[in-house]
């Protein structure tokens, strides 16, 4: 009986890591697809993003619901329970970050909405924005699937980086809205769009805190901001 029920337990939080790993495929894919509808101004690719999102919303209630079921029938303790918990708010912060692809890609109509417009140079550079929020989210899920808190460390560090260049990307958007009035109602997109991008990173970097106390028992120690908040 013992036997059974380990293998029970094991087989359920082998389901819930999957659910996870599933999750964060598909949040990590709409960052980039949201990111290419924007800079290739394409529409249908747009909405296609956002009726996916619907997706990661369902898996997210298939993990609450396994989580609760887990916490219920086999009463898990210790390690077993925090991957429990840990796996319910990394799904959270998962279902979020789907949510800020989905509002990138619903940008893609009025950043392109003019053809006759001043091509927004600014826009060239938010790829690059993009590709290291994606980066974070793909690693510290790894990290979560390897229970690996030196990974999850690794991942809080670079969202320095990231919040360096929404910094820089928000300070060259107002340059280039002052010195190109028309394109002001474009431009003003583009800035949610970057903080959006930002707050993609905060979620990562939640979830590495969450990874790095599921593996350890212990909070992740505070980081010294490097800008004023």
């Amino acid at each position: 009986m013992i036997q059974h029920t380990v293998k029970a337990f094991d087989a359920d939080i082998g389901e819930l890591r999957g659910l996870i790993a599933q999750m964060g495929g598909l949040a990590e894919d709409a960052i980039r697809r949201s990111m290419r509808a924007l800079t290739g101004g394409d529409p249908a690719l747009a909405d296609a993003v956002c009726a996916d999102d619907a997706a990661i919303d369902a898996l997210e209630e298939q993990v609450e619901t396994l989580a609760v079921q887990i916490i219920a029938l086999r009463a898990p303790l210790a390690n077993d329970l925090r991957e429990v918990v840990a796996a319910l708010k990394i799904a959270g912060a998962i279902e979020r970050i789907g949510d800020y692809a989905k509002n990138i890609a619903r940008r893609t109509r009025e950043v392109n909405a003019d053809p006759d417009a001043e091509r927004l140079e600014p826009l060239s550079v938010l790829p690059a924005m993009a590709r290291l929020a994606a980066e974070m989210v793909h690693d510290v899920l790894d990290a979560f699937a390897a229970r690996d808190p030196a990974l999850a460390s690794d991942v809080r560090e670079r969202d320095r980086a990231l919040d360096d260049f929404y910094d820089s990307i928000f300070r060259l958007l107002m340059t280039f809205m002052v010195e190109n009035p028309r394109t002001v109602g474009q431009v003003a997109h583009l800035l949610f769009v970057a903080k959006n991008l930002e707050r993609i990173g905060d979620h990562a970097t939640n979830v590495a805190e969450m990874v790095h106390f599921a593996a350890t028992g212990a909070r992740a120690p505070d980081r010294v901001p490097n800008r004023e908040s």
